[in-house]
């Protein structure tokens, strides 16, 4: 029984995010909504004449057909054809004559989501939309998703989105549905408030939530003004990360996990790919970076920068074209990788883990059985005794890196660890790692993962282009944002001296004063705007307005959304004159 009884609404305009653990239905309920799987009892009923359209998880194509076909089945008119090239476009598909089945799973799900979003839905339902894209493409659909206006449901575990663009979210939980009128910190705030009342839940959960909850509010994500890096704030921040980085290590040399002081040194690499065309893809150009001991490094990039590559060469699984890596004698890796999900159908989830081994090594004399370990990573002792075959795709994954773990390595390198797992085991798995007595490196997509784990970021640019950031990801964007915006400040200089030098006369259009005056009210108005919906917000969510009150203000907020819509847009054309 996955859920029993269950009853819910959408309404017009709407953006829903469904949490719940592997395994407890999320991606059959939205085929079930979809009309793809069946029910036992109940209805669904949607408002007449409603165009909706769905994302799967795994999307599926003809390999033999071209990316355009694949968008329309042979019938795009060309409006559509128009639409769906710009949308490809900006999901980085370039080649619309390719093959589908010469695309990677990654491209094929960004196909998949443009098929979904040229036919303009009324109702957009998506299943782990983020998956497989890269952090360009995430804040891309985010915005999108932010300013469409359109119905949303969907199933992600990237909380940041889920807090940017939802502004209600659903919990499936115990075969049933909770509701909560707010993004995603909201959300946190009003689950634990019910676990507090219920008083069911074990403590360690009530524990992880009440740690996301301060973690979520002291983030700049959380607070009305972010915090703006000053240019000595880098040093600043370069400092606390090496503090951080002795700290842990003052605290993890006194468990029994023994790591040496020599992890890995990269002298001075490099590796490039040439094309089915002859060019050549520069990875790494003559790259010199040294590990230390306890180190939690992020590896961030836009997809076909290297990441993936510099790992499996750190691993010996790919051979660099120069220099070398030398690996200190303690090392021992544990790799997940994005295809590493082989097991025996047939086989129950206890037994592959105690065929691994029959306890783990946390440090400091604690030990944990099998068992107990499965339970930590929310395994249940029912679920233990399962089949491999009757697992889902995330409980599979979640397994998969249970067997990573068990194998208690000092050295953890992670390659895109949270796609398909659930916010839950996401939250498990960040607090493992922050007190895992030994090295980790990540590369994932997921920001909000990566804020709460890494010490500091290498970023691929591409090229062969690699900086070391001394932060996680939302200080990362944060610097990257002053940078560019003290470049802005710098070009009209650069403008002027290209003028007085060549001639040339800068045609671009500038503000009129009329303009100027509207980009001004234009702020004000958005402001003013903001205050009124978050105020409309929390008065629909108090639980004190009479019926009459509760239609009024329920009616108010999507019209304020729209002219919120409209005033953005057109103060965003103005701002492109300042």
């Amino acid at each position: 029984m996955l859920f029993d009884d269950i009853s819910f609404s959408i309404a017009e305009g709407q953006k829903v995010g469904l949490i719940a653990k592997n395994g407890t239905g999320k991606s059959t309920l939205l085929e079930v909504i979809e009309g793809r799987e069946g029910y036992d009892n109940g209805s669904i009923i949607f408002h007449n004449d409603i165009r909706l359209s769905y994302l799967e998880q795994t999307p599926k194509f003809d390999p033999k057909e071209s990316v355009l076909d694949a968008c329309f089945n042979h019938k795009g008119n060309p409006e559509r054809v128009l639409k769906a090239k710009q949308i490809l476009t900006q999901l980085h598909i370039n080649d619309m004559d390719q093959p589908m089945g010469q695309l990677s799973g990654g491209q094929q799900k960004r196909v998949a989501l443009a098929n979904a979003l040229i036919d303009d839905p009324d109702f957009l339902i998506l299943d782990e939309p983020t998956n497989h894209l890269d952090l360009e493409m995430i804040v891309w659909l985010e915005g999108y998703l932010s300013r469409a206006r359109l119905t949303l449901l969907m199933v992600t575990h990237d909380r940041y989105f889920l807090d940017h663009v939802c502004d209600t979210i659903l919990e499936l939980d115990d075969r049933t549905i909770y509701t909560y009128r707010g993004n995603y910190a909201y959300y946190l705030e009003k689950r634990q408030e019910r676990i507090d009342n219920r008083r069911a839940e074990i403590q360690r959960a009530n524990n992880l939530y009440r740690t996301e909850l301060a973690w979520m509010r002291s983030t700049p994500q959380a607070r009305s003004h972010k915090a703006r890096y000053r240019e000595e704030a880098f040093y600043e921040l370069q400092a606390k990360a090496h503090q951080r980085i002795e700290e842990r290590q003052m605290r993890l040399k006194a468990s029994n996990v023994y790591i040496g002081s020599k992890i890995f040194e990269c002298k001075y690499v490099s590796k490039k790919f040439t094309d089915s065309q002859g060019n050549d893809k520069v990875i790494l150009d003559k790259f010199y970076y040294n590990f230390a001991r306890f180190e939690k490094m992020g590896i961030v990039g836009n997809n076909g920068t290297g990441k993936s590559t510099f790992i499996k060469m750190l691993l010996g699984l790919v051979p660099p074209d120069s220099g070398s890596f030398d690996i200190g004698e303690t090392v021992r890796f544990g790799y997940f990788s994005q295809d590493g999900l082989k097991f025996d159908e047939q086989q129950k989830v206890i037994d592959i883990i105690t065929d691994i081994a029959d306890y783990i090594d946390l440090g400091g004399g604690r030990k944990m059985t099998a068992s107990q370990f499965l339970n930590y990573f929310m395994f249940t002792p029912t679920q233990q005794q399962n089949y491999v075959y009757k697992l889902s795709g995330g409980e599979r994954r979640k397994l998969y890196l249970c067997t990573v773990l068990m194998r208690n390595p000092n050295f953890l390198v992670l390659d895109e660890p949270t796609n398909d797992l659930d916010i839950q085991t996401l939250q498990v798995l960040e607090e493992y790692l922050q007190d895992f007595p030994g090295c980790v490196i990540v590369v994932s997509h997921d920001r909000y993962f990566m804020d709460k784990v890494v010490d500091h970021l290498l970023v691929f640019e591409g090229n062969g282009v690699i900086k070391d950031f001394p932060g996680n990801y939302t200080q990362y964007r944060e610097w990257k944002q002053l940078k560019s915006k003290e470049e802005e400040q710098q070009m009209p200089k650069t403008a002027v001296e290209k003028k007085k030098n060549d001639y040339h006369h800068d045609t671009r259009k500038r503000m009129s004063y009329k303009e100027r005056l509207e980009y001004q009210q234009l702020t004000k108005d958005i402001e003013a705007l903001e205050a009124e919906q978050k105020q409309l917000e929390a008065d629909l969510c108090s639980g004190t307005l009479t019926v009459e009150a509760l239609t009024e203000k329920s009616k108010r907020l999507p019209q304020l959304k729209d002219e919120l819509d409209e005033k953005e847009m057109r103060w965003l054309e103005l701002s492109e004159l300042e």
